[in-house]
Order: C-alpha cells, then structure tokens, then sequence
C-alpha cells in the first residue's frame, strides 16, 4: 500500500501503483517531522520520569511498612483501568477553569488564575507525560519488585555489619543487581513511548497547534481521517523500521548480559 494511491473508501479510478512517491512526500511533510519531534520528546522525558517514579514506589513497597499489602494494592490501581478511563480521570483533572488542578492552583496563586493543561503548547506535551507515567507505571513497578526480591538478604546484612549506609548499599548492591532489570525495561518503556496514542487522541488530537502530535496520531489522521491509506502506509513502515531495531537493540543487550 506505502506504494501506491490506495485510498479507504473505493473509488471509480482504481489504485495505482505511485512507486516512492509517498516516501518523498514525508521527506517534505513537516507535520510529519513535527510528529517525530514530538514523539522523541515524549520519550526523552516519559522513560526517566516513569522509571523514577517505578523504581521509588518498588523499593517503598519492598521494605516492610506498615498496610504494605494495602498500598501494593492502591499503586496497581491504574493498571487495572482501562486507558480510555484512566484519560477521562485525567480531563476532569485538567479541566479549565475550575478543575481539580486548576482548585489547588487557586490556593496559591488566587481564583481568578488557571492553567489550560492540555490547551496550551507549553503545558499540554507536560500534562501528556504526568498522565501516561501514572496510567502505566505500575506495570514497571510489578518488575522491579520482582528484581528487587531476586536480589540476595545476605548482601544487604554484610553491609550493614560494614557500617554501609542506605545510599551505599542502594548505589553497591541494589542498582547493580537491578542491570538486567534496566535494559528489559528502558527497552520496553521507550517501544511503549513511541507508540504513544490513546491519551493524545482522547484529549488533544494532537493539538494545539501540533504540539502534542506523535508519528501514531499522525498515521492515523492521514490513513483513516483523511483516508490517505497509502500515504500512512508510508508512515507505518517508517515506524516499523524504529521499532524493529530497537527490538534488535534489546536481544544484543540482553544477550551481552547473558540474558
């Protein structure tokens, strides 16, 4: 299809073959780069955020404090909503002018002030991350949980009879033994930003103004709004292509590691 003038609804003029036309088409498509841009970004801030936040809430939940069965059970609560539920949470959250956020903004800064979370192009790109990071990160923290507990008490005991503290024996021997853990989820985290589509398509559309348009919106404006299927055809093999060779960077990382 990626060569050809395929379109969705069948025509009178039957599809012709367009050879690499569509190809040259994204070359000059800026909306195309804007998407890549902005997809880029998406992952650059979500995957460290996303992390943080996993790893943090697993060594938490690692360590026995008090009701740590209740809250194991609290932080998996987004991951057993479904996303389009989890978006519709979040626009409550963002709405303007008196919405949660905007409530305890009011606190500090007056009533007559807000932020338009997901309307502007400076907040709406931010407002994407924190929702995504939270929507999805218990899923990460479930396998960090479970590394965290593959690593062996009797290194944590000889440490502290060494007189380690927490920050050495997190730096000595919690984060060395969580390598293997690291690469599989840096790897996972980063396909799974860059397919990111459910919460920009619920909430923004990819606006305003592009701002929050990813390569998986885009592909989906141009192959089903527009019914461009040749032309995101074109798009979809681009992306393949990505994905496929950070699958590939993920076996030759995983297989230097022994993994």
């Amino acid at each position: 299809f990626s060569f050809t003038d395929q379109r969705l609804v069948p025509r009178p003029v039957p599809t012709a073959f367009v050879g690499l036309t569509n190809y040259s088409r994204l070359i000059d498509d800026p909306r195309f780069w804007q998407a890549i841009g902005n997809t880029v970004l998406f992952t650059v801030l979500v995957v460290p955020f996303q992390l943080s936040i996993s790893l943090g809430t697993a060594l938490i939940l690692n360590t026995a404090i008090p009701l740590r069965s209740v809250f194991r059970s609290i932080a998996m609560l987004p991951l057993l909503l479904p996303t389009t539920v989890v978006v519709a949470i979040w626009a409550v959250l963002f709405r303007i002018p008196n919405g949660p956020l905007n409530a305890a903004l009011h606190i500090f800064t007056g009533p007559d002030a807000y932020v338009d979370w997901i309307g502007s192009t400076s907040t709406a790109m931010v407002s994407i991350v924190v929702l995504s990071a939270w929507a999805t990160f218990p899923y990460q923290m479930l396998i960090y949980l479970a590394g965290l507990q593959d690593i062996p008490a009797d290194l944590y005991e000889a440490a502290r009879i060494d007189g380690a503290n927490g920050w050495q024996r997190f730096s000595n021997i919690t984060w060395p033994g969580l390598r293997n853990v690291n690469i599989f989820l840096l790897i996972i985290t980063t396909t799974q930003a860059l397919k990111l589509f459910t919460q920009v398509d619920v909430l923004t559309k990819g606006g305003p103004n592009g701002a929050t348009t990813t390569v998986v919106e885009y592909l989906y404006q141009r192959g089903y709004v527009t019914q461009q299927i040749g032309y995101g055809s074109s798009i979809a093999v681009c992306f393949f292509v990505v994905i496929a060779g950070i699958a590939l960077l993920q076996r030759r990382l995983l297989k230097n590691e022994g993994a």
